[in-house]
């Protein structure tokens, strides 16, 4: 799949990025790219994010354990079924960019 990037600034959260989970194996790979002073955390959620009373704002989010409270670039991934992505910009006057790319699915013969 093409690779998807999420912008946030400090105080915001970005829209929810919805991978194929029915993808076997589901692999997303997360590269965040933090500019200026802002702190930031990538978060999933096994929510119904299609349902039509769902509100990114009042879901389940979990903090990805290795994308937490972030004040610089890293990358990481997430290695299972999950309906919905986001990052979050905690404080700060920078901006954070989160690029999804997704394994699997659409590949040649």
């Amino acid at each position: 799949m093409r690779p998807s990037v999420l912008r946030v600034r400090g105080g915001q959260s970005s829209n929810v990025y919805t991978p194929d989970h029915y993808i076997s194996p589901m692999n997303v790979a997360l590269g965040v790219r933090v500019s200026g002073t802002v702190t930031c955390t990538v978060q999933y959620t096994f929510d119904d994010v299609f349902a039509p009373s769902y509100s990114p704002s009042s879901g389940n989010w979990t903090n990805h354990p290795s994308l937490t409270s972030l004040t610089l670039s890293t990358d990481s991934n997430i290695a299972y079924p999950v309906t919905g992505i986001r990052i979050v910009g905690n404080t700060g006057a920078g901006e954070a960019f989160l690029t999804i790319i997704q394994a699997g699915g659409g590949g040649l013969s």
